[in-house]
């Protein structure tokens, strides 16, 4: 990207008029909004996946409540990561972000206040529809239809519907930017983002729709395979990347190292993902020439993820020092580094070999926690702790709570996921060996307890940070913008 193409930065300059246009068309009501119930989300959904950790150590808190129970709580915990948490912080951050690259507004403010109120009030309906037993019988797709099974008969809020439907309004919302830029190129970040919001709609349609009414058996199952991984890598993936492929550079103040190293990532990540869902069910009744074809495509996706991380690496070149001493950047990279690994972990991982040790065992959630946490939650935080002053005015109320967030949070997920790699290791040793089921579970009773342990660690660091954001937002003391700035150490 050229230094005329790059998106507005925040520091003064010549250009102050286009620096105030530019700011003009944003909305930073709608994004201090979205962060906020986003965070709010993280909090709740950390609790109970907290909670339905102690399930395993026989503390559950809850046990004789029916609509607490740890497996509607666990429904809880993944849907407003993904609904409440994903969804409003990656949506905070269009509305930044598109603008400024585009040079011009969303489609309607109004609407903007619309998508947002149903929006919260569609993860709510989602949660207690969950624990109130309507979910759907599908992984990560457990949003109520509303519907009995197979009939018209209508028993809840028609939360899918009402999601498919609020994906397009989103897309309306931001497309409508997109499409009229006054740019005549498009940056790389523009094709990630507007293909992750169409994206998000063929994916939901497909996942939570298809199965459900016309798709049973084991292409319902192949379906709700692809629908879990492209939930991930058409929307969560895209949105994070074309983030970062904004972020990064403005933060470093440096274009991109390489466009073209950009445009194959984006490229190869169309082509090969689509595919890799069926690698949920493997070893299973779904044809093996679809599975042999979710291996292939699973490991070359490294072909994206290389390409990425090289590209960012360079982008980086000859200011390692950020990453000591701005934390945005800290939060980027650290996820970018995670990245390559748990993608690297999963091409090895889809082989029909390794497949019979660890299915069904503690290294999947090992696996998707690296994924989800340290990965794409990483980078949001990145952007809040960036963007946080900048749409409040205020200065942070202590920055060494950004800190002690960053390494609670690291440290805890680190020792999450070597224990319950350790632990799934374990587990599929036993399976193999045919181990009775009470001995394989006073072997992991150990790992279990050091999940807690991390989670724990985890939750604090998340708790710390959101009562920094809220003392943030409510004392007002003048932001600088300048104590930000990526700048050389002295000698």
């Amino acid at each position: 990207m050229s230094t005329v193409d790059m998106p507005f930065d925040d520091a003064p300059r010549a250009a102050d008029s286009a620096e105030t246009r530019a700011d003009e068309l944003v909305h930073k009501q709608l994004i201090k909004w979205h962060f906020s119930f986003g965070v709010a989300f993280l909090l709740t959904s950390m609790t109970a996946g907290f909670l339905v950790s102690l399930n395993f150590l026989n503390l559950y808190p809850f046990e004789n409540i029916e609509w607490l129970n740890a497996g509607r709580m666990r429904f809880l915990h993944t849907n407003e990561v993904a609904y409440g948490f994903l969804v409003n912080c990656f949506v905070g951050a269009l509305y930044y972000a598109i603008p400024r690259m585009t040079g011009k507004p969303v489609f309607s403010k109004k609407l903007g206040y619309l998508i947002f109120f149903v929006w919260q009030f569609l993860v709510l309906a989602t949660s207690l529809g969950q624990l109130f037993g309507f979910a759907q019988a599908l992984e990560w797709g457990e949003t109520p239809t509303g519907f009995r099974p197979g009939s018209w008969d209508l028993e809840y809020i028609p939360v899918d519907f009402l999601i498919e439907l609020g994906a397009v309004l989103v897309a309306l919302q931001f497309l409508t930017p997109l499409a009229r830029s006054i740019h005549k190129k498009m940056y790389v970040s523009q094709w990630y983002l507007t293909a992750g919001i169409i994206w998000l709609i063929l994916t939901y349609v497909m996942g939570n729709t298809l199965p459900e009414w016309s798709m049973p058996g084991a292409s319902g199952a192949a379906t709700v395979g692809l629908f879990i991984h492209d939930l991930v890598g058409l929307f969560v993936t895209p949105m994070g990347w074309g983030l970062m492929y904004f972020f990064v550079p403005i933060i470093l103040r440096t274009p991109v190292w390489s466009h073209a190293l950009s445009v194959i990532g984006f490229w190869a990540l169309a082509f090969f993902y689509p595919l890799n869902g069926v690698h949920h069910f493997l070893l299973s009744s779904i044809p093996m020439s679809v599975q042999y074809g979710a291996v292939i495509s699973t490991m070359a996706v490294e072909i994206v993820v290389t390409t990425v991380i090289v590209n960012f690496f360079g982008t980086m070149w000859g200011k390692g020092y950020a990453l000591r001493t701005n934390l945005p950047i800290r939060w980027f990279y650290t996820g970018m580094i995670f990245y390559f690994l748990t993608c690297l972990q999963c091409a090895f991982h889809t082989s029909l070999a390794m497949q019979k040790v660890i299915h069904f065992t503690d290294w999947v959630p090992g696996h998707a926690h690296l994924v989800m946490l340290g990965v794409f939650a990483f980078w949001i935080f990145g952007m809040i702790t960036w963007l946080w002053p900048r749409i409040t005015g205020n200065e942070w109320h202590n920055r060494r709570l950004n800190q002690w967030q960053y390494w609670l949070t690291l440290i805890g997920l680190l020792i999450m996921f070597i224990d319950l790699t350790a632990a799934g290791l374990v587990h599929g040793a036993m399976l193999d060996n045919l181990s009775p089921w009470m001995s394989m579970v006073e072997a992991l009773k150990p790992y279990w307890g050091v999940r807690t342990f991390a989670g724990g660690l985890i939750l604090t660091g998340q708790v710390l940070w959101s009562y920094n954001l809220w003392k943030t937002a409510r004392t007002p003391k003048p932001y600088d913008y300048r104590v930000d700035l990526v700048q050389p150490e002295a000698s």
